[in-house]
């Protein structure tokens, strides 16, 4: 173990303090030993603020980050901190990116660019075969898809991934021994065993809340050089996705099936559109975006999986 030992651990488990802060505390400190001597005036001190009357104790903290470590080892889960050399150097950009980020599986290529693919959970069936068949397609062209695991467009991402041999990263809300929703625990064994990645910065043990899903989605839009919103109502979590990756200045498109007239599940999708976000309507539109040239013939389109179709009749969807 290095001079780090726990140190970000500890950072990660701090109460009452933001992302800024603990990446603050992390950059000012390399080794454990030195953290755990300051006293509570001397970390309002390096923060410039005070901290919450619940701070409790350095050695209770020293205790719950020991327990991080040892669950994170009985589950075969990793984990990296923003100042070692394998965190995602895009993520490390972003404004506010969390301290810690744990994961299963193999960490996509830094060198590499991803997408971030975000929608609805209860898609039209015009977006939601859209949504499948551009991220198989990126898929065969070596680009890894970002989405949050959850109901709907994030699942069709994953899926059409994988078919098309992506390596698809998965951020959770939840620690990754709590994969959400428990529906999706068989395409998050799946991602696993095809090479991909599950993501999140809550420690092994803790539950899915509420408030961690907008806080997640900071980071898939942060994980991506660009995020394709494929289909949002007025009020979605996927337009959130969409305000961070503007925010964090990354590409940003919106999917033309999410951007047809008519649609109600495609209210805020039409909005971007409105305010000048681009509408793309294959892989091709955006590796063109990047400069890339596909490879191979581009009009194809293999059979669907069965556990794909399953999932669209789950949802009323045709594919």
């Amino acid at each position: 173990m290095d001079d780090r030992g726990l140190l970000d651990l500890i950072i990660g488990r701090f109460p009452g303090i933001s992302p800024v802060d603990r990446i603050r505390l992390c950059t000012s400190f390399d080794r454990e030993a030195d953290f755990t001597l300051l006293s509570r005036r001397d970390i309002e001190e390096v923060l410039k603020k005070r901290l919450d009357a619940g701070f409790g104790t350095m050695a209770e903290l020293q205790a719950r980050a020991a327990a991080d470590a040892a669950a994170a080892r009985l589950r075969g889960i990793a984990y990296v901190s923003y100042v070692q050399s394998g965190y995602p150097p895009l993520l490390r950009e972003i404004y506010d990116p969390p301290v810690l980020l744990f994961y299963r599986g193999a960490m996509p290529d830094p060198g590499g660019p991803l997408a971030a693919v975000v929608g609805t959970r209860k898609p039209s069936g015009a977006a939601a075969a859209q949504a499948y068949d551009l991220c198989r397609d990126l898929g065969r062209k070596g680009i890894p898809v970002v989405s949050g695991l959850a109901l709907g467009i994030d699942a069709l991402a994953h899926r059409g991934n994988l078919d098309g041999g992506g390596a698809t990263v998965a951020v959770l809300g939840s620690g990754l021994d709590q994969v959400y929703p428990a529906s999706n625990r068989m395409l998050a064994r799946r991602i696993l065993e095809d090479g991909g990645v599950l993501l999140s910065e809550y420690p092994p043990g803790t539950e899915p809340r509420k408030w961690h899903f907008p806080a997640r989605n900071r980071i898939i839009a942060g994980l991506a050089r660009g995020t394709l919103l494929v289909e949002a109502p007025a009020v979605s979590g996927a337009l959130i996705t969409a305000r961070f990756a503007l925010e964090q200045g990354r590409d940003l498109w919106v999917a033309s099936a999410g951007a047809a007239p008519g649609s109600v599940t495609g209210e805020g999708t039409r909005r971007l559109v409105e305010e000048g976000a681009k509408v793309v309507s294959s892989a091709n539109s955006i590796l063109a975006e990047w400069g890339i040239v596909p490879e191979g013939r581009t009009g194809e389109t293999p059979p669907r999986d069965g556990l794909a179709m399953a999932l669209a009749r789950q949802l009323n969807i045709n594919l």
